[in-house]
């Protein structure tokens, strides 16, 4: 497996690129808008230049990296000798169903086709090709090049023999693969999201405020970050998508969203990538300020 093609250049998407490239491998990193794919290689060069300053890669594995990237905006050029391909595109299921289709065509017979979908079922997005037991989960954890973790969905019809391959392929990455089973949210986010869940409704009951909800789960949990905080630097509709999934998954209303999450999303309010979330974020500042609307006094 040498010829990797990632869909989607946005976070997931480039820190995905950047980490196969990284370690070896051609990689073929495609979006529909170049612009984005310009941005997302800018971001790549950046985050390696920062991996030379901290002395984590070498100037020459930095240029070697970049040299193993090149973007495509057109998707069954990037594919036709694609090895492995990963889904990164927006948490749409109807987007999803609708590239899997297109990589049924356009790919290699035994291509393997991946999606690092954080809820979607495996089985779901698998049944749209023309060999669903060629398709599995690869769920990275952002920011991607530093997480250890790969969750690796089976889908229903998924062989033992491409699983194996994935599992094997993430340690080559020097990643921590974890098998797991396609029902809604997979293990990290049927247990993440609810958390994060209950700490929006905690907010929302005035139980407390948004940094005093944050401080107890840092330090009383020894959390790196607080669920608010997280939620943010997730995205607030991307939150909101999961717990749909297993709202609907489940039927159990555990998992409903929270009114102030789903009001936060409709105002387009999402986190980082909004600019404001629970917590205000200036361009260029590293300070963490809560928002407005969530300030005491």
């Amino acid at each position: 497996m040498k010829n990797i093609a990632v869909i989607g250049s946005g976070t997931m998407g480039n820190g995905i690129a950047h980490t196969f490239a990284q370690h070896g491998f051609k990689v073929a990193l495609v979006d529909i808008n170049q612009d984005a794919l310009n941005r997302a290689i800018q971001t790549i060069a950046g985050n390696l230049d920062r991996q030379v300053k901290k002395e984590i890669i070498s100037e020459q594995l930095k240029i070697e990296t970049l040299n193993n990237i090149i973007a495509f905006a057109d998707l069954k050029a990037a594919t036709a000798d694609a090895d492995l391909v990963i889904e990164a595109a927006t948490e749409n299921r109807e987007i999803k169903l609708n590239l899997f289709k297109q990589l049924s065509e356009f790919c290699k017979e035994n291509a393997i086709l991946a999606s690092n979908t954080s809820s979607i079922s495996i089985t779901q997005i698998a049944s749209v090709t023309k060999k669903p037991q060629n398709v599995i989960g690869m769920h990275f954890m952002n920011p991607v090049p530093i997480m250890k973790l790969v969750e690796v969905i089976r889908g229903y019809a998924t062989t033992d023999e491409v699983t194996h391959t994935i599992m094997e392929l993430s340690k080559k990455l020097n990643k921590v693969p974890v098998e797991v089973n396609d029902y809604p949210g997979f293990v990290a986010n049927r247990i993440l999201m609810p958390m994060i869940n209950e700490a929006i409704y905690t907010l929302y009951e005035g139980v407390a405020g948004v940094e005093e909800i944050d401080t107890v789960m840092k330090l009383g949990m020894a959390h790196p970050m607080g669920p608010l905080q997280l939620a943010d630097f997730i995205g607030l509709d991307v939150c909101l998508a999961i717990l749909n999934v297993l709202y609907n998954g489940f039927g159990n209303q555990k998992y409903a969203p929270c009114p102030l999450l789903v009001n936060m999303v409709t105002a387009g309010h999402t986190g980082v990538k909004s600019g404001t979330g629970f917590y205000q974020y200036n361009k260029g500042s590293k300070e963490l300020v809560v928002a407005d609307k969530y300030k005491k006094g």
